[in-house]
């Protein structure tokens, strides 16, 4: 084993004109996680533990999509989904279409610990909650100025928006100018920061990861993504722990969480070659990225898109955050 690892990620897709004080204000954020996370691993918790700890962090800060700052829905709501699964024995927990849980990871967690089924949904998942006493608040606390206002234009362009923080016009971003993605037939002219996720790596080389979104902006109420798909937006097995980030349903397509570990598994690939072969290989023309560690203190990450929102840490003192290639 070489030691405890950590990685978070904030979103694939960033626009090249966000401006510093934007960029600045993500390095921050993802910093604080970091540091949280690694002054849990110091104290020799466990990875399942650190990842609940850093995405609920995450969750409460309204800068990314997830928990408090979600994505609305074409109603102007927030439905929110989350998962977490731990390494060895490869127990899981999701959760999806969450109205008024205040911080959907922990929802998961309980979902894998508390009950005998790996996947609760709307209101199933509400009664879950309160039946397990975690705070519930009202949707309007997940609501934020900003999202109101992104959510407006996507109506008005009849668009479902990945980057929903940048308010910069429709036609400025970087998804492609020339040639604008397009998903479900609808046209993406916005790629950005969304999802959340962190996976680690333990000092006894235990893997787990968890992964927690809003979903996409103007997305159809009941739209589930691949945040909450064990196997698709997070998996974690005795190999490695992955957190996905970018177009839901390439990545569900491609079941891109697990693909890593197979790859691993099954050609001997070492972590980054695995990620790198993914990110190749199995997106098709989907955009998206990834963080991930081994059960050997390594961390890697990739992605085919205009930069990703990212930390990383490992025992040995390294550390970085970044945005760009």
């Amino acid at each position: 084993m070489g030691g405890w690892a950590i990685a978070v990620h904030g979103g694939a897709g960033v626009d090249p004109n966000l401006p510093m004080e934007r960029q600045e204000q993500a390095k921050q954020l993802l910093t604080r996680c970091l540091n949280l996370g690694i002054s849990a691993l110091r104290s020799d918790l466990a990875a399942i533990d650190v990842v609940e700890l850093v995405v609920r962090e995450l969750e409460a800060d309204p800068f990314f999509n997830s928990g408090r700052g979600s994505a609305l829905t074409a109603k102007g709501t927030v439905e929110m989904e989350a998962s977490i699964m731990d390494g060895p024995n490869r127990r899981c927990g999701a959760v999806s279409g969450l109205t008024t849980v205040k911080n959907p990871v922990s929802l998961a967690r309980l979902v894998m610990d508390k009950s005998p089924h790996s996947y609760l949904a709307f209101s199933g998942a509400e009664d879950f909650a309160r039946q397990q006493g975690v705070e519930v608040v009202d949707n309007e606390y997940f609501i934020t100025e900003d999202n109101v206002g992104m959510l407006k234009l996507a109506k008005e362009a009849n668009t479902i928006l990945f980057d929903y923080r940048i308010p910069l016009g429709l036609e400025s971003c970087s998804a492609g100018v020339e040639s604008p993605l397009v998903m479900n037939g609808l046209p993406i002219r916005v790629y950005a920061p969304e999802t959340v996720g962190c996976v680690v790596v333990d000092s006894q080389g235990r893997c787990a990861a968890a992964t927690s979104t809003g979903g996409l902006m103007n997305k159809m109420t009941g739209r589930i993504g691949d945040s909450p798909l064990i196997g698709a937006g997070t998996y974690a097995c005795n190999l490695c722990g992955v957190s996905c980030t970018g177009e839901g349903e390439a990545i569900i397509r491609g079941t891109l969480a697990r693909e890593v570990a197979a790859v691993m598994e099954y050609k001997g690939l070492g972590l980054q070659d695995a990620v790198d072969f993914v990110i190749k290989e199995r997106l098709d023309d989907g955009k998206a990225g990834l963080i991930a560690v081994s059960n050997k203190g390594e961390v890697a990450y990739g992605f085919n898109c205009m930069g990703m929102f990212r930390g990383c840490a490992t025992e040995d003192g390294f550390m970085e955050v970044e945005i760009w290639e």
